[in-house]
């Protein structure tokens, strides 16, 4: 490299690390479907929530996918604390890049434009030509990937940037194994996380 350095490039994701969806989930199906059983945040195990309803009872699936499918459900979600004091700050630390970069559902009707104006609701205008929407983050070239998935695979096999697990109810008990790092909150060091691969 030369000595003019590239900018660090950070990929934030949106749902579960930006957004509250695990909350928002739980609160519309306890609202819609009181008296079927329902998976509390201290018991959520693995990505899909969709898949642990299953567990409980076969039609659970379908009924809480018909919460996150709903109109207005992704425009409501609750900014998860501390997220846009971050990005904002991000955005205009010097030689960084910031990046909001979502998957859409399948079913993406409501979802992507949903997604587009909560970010202009919360983040502002600015943001929306930040957004990178992406069923496979793989490809997309960046530095750091701060997400709450714990696996990441897709079309390349080594992508570019660093996966950081930011912590969500459903990967609370998943052990990283080293080199692989976490951030527990955005009340975490997250900096030190940005300072530290702008050294490597």
């Amino acid at each position: 490299m030369g000595s003019a350095a590239a900018p660090l490039r950070v990929l934030v994701d949106m749902d579960g690390v930006l957004a509250d969806f695990e909350g928002a989930v739980l609160r519309e199906f306890r609202g819609r479907f009181p008296a079927e059983p329902r998976v509390e945040l201290e018991q959520r195990r693995g990505f899909s929530v969709r898949e642990q309803y299953r567990s409980l009872r076969e039609d659970l699936a379908a009924k809480v996918a018909s919460v996150y499918e709903s109109p207005g459900f992704f425009l409501d979600l609750d900014p998860i604390p501390g997220a846009l004091e971050a990005v904002q700050e991000m955005l205009h630390m010097q030689d960084t890049e910031v990046f909001i970069c979502t998957s859409p559902l399948r079913k993406y009707e409501h979802c992507i434009v949903e997604k587009y104006k909560w970010v202009e609701k919360h983040l502002g205008p600015e943001f929306v030509e930040r957004i990178i929407l992406t069923r496979d983050k793989t490809v997309v070239a960046a530095d750091l990937l701060f997400d709450d998935k714990d696996t990441i695979q897709g079309a390349e096999p080594n992508p570019s940037w660093e996966h950081i697990l930011f912590t969500c109810c459903h990967n609370r008990h998943v052990q990283l194994p080293a080199p692989r790092r976490r951030l527990r909150s955005w009340a975490d060091d997250w900096k030190a996380i940005l300072e530290s691969k702008r050294r490597q």
